[in-house]
């Protein structure tokens, strides 16, 4: 019966998690095993590997096939430099002791590469992280010349006529401000009688419109009492008409 040595993949979708294990090849990739020796986890940075080294140096002695991904672990963790170093206890070229001193002292290098594989990149991810996160860096202190340094000492030693030099300055520097000033405000005081003339130019017409207003309402009442005169006439030449067939009956009478 053919055994292989193999990865069984477990864990979740995109993020993949194998067992190391030694099974028969006839059987599918996640079903039965006869042995289980270690485990690998490529999600993490380096690669997490815990391997049995003496069951995985026992099942290659038995003849057991390793695919191309466990040969890269078995290598990786020691396992073919072990036989390696056996197959030279077996011709007499190494002690059982010189095997076992080599063997750890490989082992030990190898975890020694690792463990500052892991330690570099934990200082590389904190670093991202600070740089993701917006700290600010500390800016370099400036360094001054030494014709910076000379100035700056002569200033601060210089005297009294330092100080008036200073004023002078000082002054001239105010002059030229009060004279801006002065010519700002001119143009405001200029500006102010306009102001008052507008409201004469708006009443003017407010004085007017009541006039034109008023000269219609005072028509309106001579039209309108002149009818009211000549039904007046009318009413009283009615009755004469009356009369005057009254008389006329009566004469005829």
């Amino acid at each position: 019966m053919p055994v292989k040595m193999r990865l069984s993949r477990k864990g979740r979708s995109k993020a993949p998690f194998y067992h190391i294990v030694v099974a028969d090849s006839r059987s599918p990739r996640d079903g039965k095993f006869i042995e289980k020796i270690g485990t690998y986890n490529p999600m993490t940075k380096p690669a997490t590997i815990e391997l049995d080294r003496d069951a995985a140096f026992d099942w290659l002695t038995k003849g057991a096939q390793p695919t191309d991904t466990v040969r890269a672990i078995l290598s990786f963790k020691g396992v073919y430099y072990k036989k390696h170093l056996m197959r030279g206890l077996k011709k007499g070229a190494l002690t059982q002791e010189q095997v076992d001193t080599l063997l750890n002292d490989w082992i030990s290098s190898k975890d020694a590469k690792i463990q500052s594989r892991i330690e570099k990149n934990k200082a590389d991810l904190e670093a991202f992280r600070k740089a993701v996160s917006g700290e600010a860096k500390k800016s370099k202190a400036p360094v001054a010349d030494e014709s910076t340094k000379e100035a700056a000492d002569a200033f601060f030693h210089a005297g009294e006529e330092s100080a008036e030099v200073v004023a002078e300055a000082v002054a001239e520097e105010t002059a030229p401000e009060a004279a801006v000033e002065e010519v700002v405000e001119a143009p405001v005081v200029e500006e102010t009688p306009q102001a008052t003339e507008t409201p004469a130019e708006v009443e003017a017409p407010a004085e007017e419109t009541p006039a034109e207003v008023e000269a219609p309402a005072e028509e309106t009442p001579a039209e309108v009492e002149t009818p009211t005169e000549e039904v007046a006439e009318a009413s009283e030449e009615a009755p004469s008409t009356d009369e005057a067939a009254a008389e006329e009956s009566t004469e005829e009478a």
